[in-house]
């Protein structure tokens, strides 16, 4: 099976809500789109839906499962509308924005910014965070959605070090702007990162430090699947970026800045989503068992 142009896939962790968020987000966003569900029964959650959706060419996938983590504003979605691909851009910042608000909390409303012409900050109803922003078409082409970590409390000032590790660890890596705090606007620190975006495996990330008070940090709730083709691969990310023993189950890792990952290999989804009933309750029992995932183990589980 050939991997999925999109390697690194945001992966939403939602209590019972993953079918609704995802159909809500497909209704709103433009060429958006469910791209499969799936139903996994016997978890430590019960019965979890996972859903594959693509919103504006950028693949999610979202699960039910329980409501063990909380999803908050440290990794949030920056939304593009770029006037020069957009020829309604400013029409469509606005609409998006009052769906997204139906029931959600401003963080920074829509409005004029230095940095922005038009930029808004929102969390929606079911807790995920968006940055909508007007860009400036004089810049470097972005793509329309691009995932964002906030640094803050004790990983405030380390953006810049994450950046680098990652451009590190991932190949097809590039470092893009870099913009730091100036003197006199504490509580940020001058040389910290006000905005930094970086490419790895050819998808844009942004990054920032903040040192206002915020009451979250990373979890789980908002994670990154990674898809690998070989175990070589699997064995790869998971020696370079986990850092938390106790956090690896699953597939699912902790690196050293608290973000979660989840190492998967790209044969997941056909096994999961083309499989017959007992195929599915068989590869289910098999990872449940693992914390790093055993490629070899899972396709014998698959055939039976």
């Amino acid at each position: 099976m050939s991997k999925t142009n999109q390697i690194i896939v945001p992966h939403l962790w939602f209590d019972k809500e993953a079918k609704e968020a995802a159909e809500f987000y497909s209704s709103i966003f433009p060429d958006s789109k469910i791209t499969g569900v799936t139903t996994i029964h016997n978890t430590p959650s019960g019965d979890s839906d996972i859903v594959s959706f693509e919103l504006w060419g950028q693949k999610f996938v979202a699960i039910s499962a329980g409501p063990f983590f909380k999803i908050n504003p440290s990794i949030s979605f920056t939304v593009n509308f770029d006037p020069s691909r957009e020829k309604d851009a400013r029409e469509k910042i606005n609409e998006v924005w009052n769906n997204l608000s139906e029931g959600g909390t401003v963080l920074m409303p829509l409005d004029k910014y230095p940095f922005s012409e038009r930029f808004g900050w929102i969390q929606d109803k079911y807790g995920v965070s968006w940055q909508l922003i007007l860009t400036n078409p004089e810049g470097e082409e972005r793509p329309a959605i691009v995932p964002s970590f906030l640094f803050v409390g004790d990983k405030c000032g380390r953006a810049e070090e994450a950046i680098r590790f990652y451009l590190s660890v991932f190949k097809n890596s590039k470092q893009g702007l870099i913009v730091r705090y100036p003197k006199g606007v504490e509580p940020d620190k001058e040389g910290t990162i006000m905005f930094s975006d970086f490419m790895i495996e050819n998808q844009w990330f942004t990054a920032m430090d903040s040192a206002h008070e915020h009451k979250f940090s990373f979890n789980e709730a908002v994670s990154f699947m990674v898809y690998c083709d070989t175990q070589a691969e699997i064995d790869y990310y998971w020696e370079k970026l986990s850092a938390v023993p106790e956090a690896e189950q699953c597939g699912w890792l902790k690196d050293q800045f608290g973000v979660s990952w989840q190492i998967v290999p790209s044969e997941m989804d056909e096994m999961m989503s083309k499989s017959t009933p007992e195929q599915l309750a068989r590869v289910t029992k098999a990872f449940l068992k693992m914390k790093k995932f055993d490629l070899v183990e899972l396709q014998k589980a698959y055939k039976g």
